[in-house]
């Protein structure tokens, strides 16, 4: 085994983050799909690549000398990657965040050593308290002080363009053919976009964007529409400006994604994979989701998840902030949510050599309208009280008739993590129920009341 060398500082670390490959979440996609786990940075996140780089190539310019003070606008994490320079290179740090981040991230920076300001979210960029404004303004009056400027500062870009991207590559052995994130600032997405290309052309660059930002329609119609900006709740993606770093000619399709889908996937992300995301993870992956009629079973796509759940859980974790919004529904919901009230109680089965008349005892005695129906320990069919009725209607003697003379298809049998969603699907006027395994021993059902109850 490879063992990790010593390092000399916190910095050192940054970068060579794992590839993951997704499996639960993803199984209903025609392609193989990969994270590139960017949490895995010491500072939690992507943009650890990206403060380093600005910071690096100010000093080399003399924008940045010694003593100085590092002044940023952020959503939070580029904050973090700066402080973690900050403290290594011995520079103070001040940031102006919007007042929509998380309580996390900006008590984390101020754990950090940063002095944080915040500013109104639902003001416009030039306003004079939006938190672009106050970080100039700070720039302003505080000598020897260097304000980065991550949207427009192209050491953001060339931070992917020079690690992400090769790592990607690399990764993948030059299999990618789609790289899909979220897009912010911009500079991921271009960076890793403008590498990936010119190794090979055809690889496709997706950007995730939310609804009340103006990427997607600029990047279609070149028209900066003030109409498209809005509030909205998503951390980390969309803009109300248009950055520099942001290169439209690499990126070739831009998806909008709705705040609750990218808050559900962030939580699916983290039940069905173990993976605790931020809130643009959940979007990026959602971007897949929703374009998967563009995918086949040879592509392999590489989502980039920037930064960690741990900074979500007043949020996107909290269920009271989810409900709250509306977001708490049935894509929430997996199988074993609807098993858990009689999850102790066993399920009733029937044998395919047992009479027809102890089905029928069943269902009264349980009050039940179908039973699964087994043979050697396998679910070999099913019988239910509308096939039983049809039989007596057409006036057929069934008292020395065997359930297995009878049964009809057994119900399909899902795993315990299965979405909800999915299971309605499953179930319709054919097939009335599903087994849902609990464990290789435990088995329960799910029944077309069971999944109109949990959706009334």
């Amino acid at each position: 085994m490879a063992y990790r060398k010593a390092y000399n500082n916190i910095l050192e670390t940054i970068g060579d983050t794992p590839l993951i490959k997704l499996n639960k979440i993803s199984k209903n996609l025609p392609c193989t799909v990969y994270a590139k786990v960017e949490y895995f940075n010491p500072g939690h996140s992507v943009k650890d690549r990206m403060a380093l780089q600005m910071i690096e190539d100010a000093e080399k310019e003399g924008l940045l000398k010694p003593g100085g003070t590092i002044i940023e606008c952020t959503s939070g994490n580029t904050g973090m990657g700066l402080a973690l320079a900050a403290i290594v290179k011995g520079y103070k740090l001040i940031c102006t965040l919007s007042d929509k981040q998380s309580k996390e991230k900006m008590d984390i920076l101020r754990a950090m050593g940063a002095e944080v300001y915040v500013c109104p979210t639902n003001v416009s960029p030039d306003h004079p308290d939006s938190y672009y404004s106050v970080a100039e303004r700070l720039n302003k009056e505080i000598p020897n002080s260097f304000y980065p400027y991550q949207y427009d500062n192209l050491s953001n870009r060339k931070a992917h363009y020079l690690t992400t991207g090769p790592e990607i590559w690399e990764q993948t052995e030059g299999k990618i053919t789609h790289f899909v994130v979220g897009v912010g600032t911009g500079g991921t997405i271009s960076g890793v976009g403008k590498y990936l290309k010119e190794k090979n052309p055809n690889i496709k660059i997706w950007g995730g964007d939310t609804y009340g930002s103006v990427f997607k329609k600029y990047h279609e119609t070149g028209e900066f529409d003030e109409n498209e900006i809005y509030s909205y709740i998503t951390e980390g993606i969309g803009e109300d400006i248009i950055p520099k770093n942001v290169d439209f000619d690499i990126i070739d399709h831009f998806e909008k994604v709705t705040d609750k889908d990218g808050a559900v996937y962030t939580r699916e992300l983290a039940r069905k994979e173990g993976m605790l995301l931020g809130y643009s993870a959940g979007s990026a992956y959602a971007v897949i989701e929703q374009m998967k009629h563009e995918l086949t079973e040879d592509d392999v796509v590489v989502v980039l998840f920037h930064d960690h759940g741990s900074r979500y859980v007043g949020k996107v974790f909290n269920d009271d902030w989810m409900r709250d919004r509306g977001f708490l529904n049935d894509r929430n919901k997996s199988a074993i949510d609807l098993v858990n009230k009689h999850i102790d109680k066993p399920l009733v089965t029937i044998g395919t050599e047992e009479l027809l008349s102890h089905a029928i005892d069943k269902l009264k005695k349980f009050d039940i309208s179908q039973i699964p129906v087994v043979q050697n320990g396998k679910f070999v069919g099913s019988i239910d009280e509308r096939r039983i009725f049809e039989t007596l209607a057409e006036g057929k003697a069934i008292d020395q008739m065997k359930v297995g003379d009878l049964m009809g298809e057994p119900f399909p049998v899902i795993s315990s993590d299965e979405d909800l969603k999915d299971v309605i699907k499953m179930v319709d006027k054919n097939v009335p129920a599903v087994i849902v395994e609990i464990s290789p021993e435990k088995y329960h059902i799910i029944t077309r009341h069971d999944l109109i109850a949990a959706l009334h």
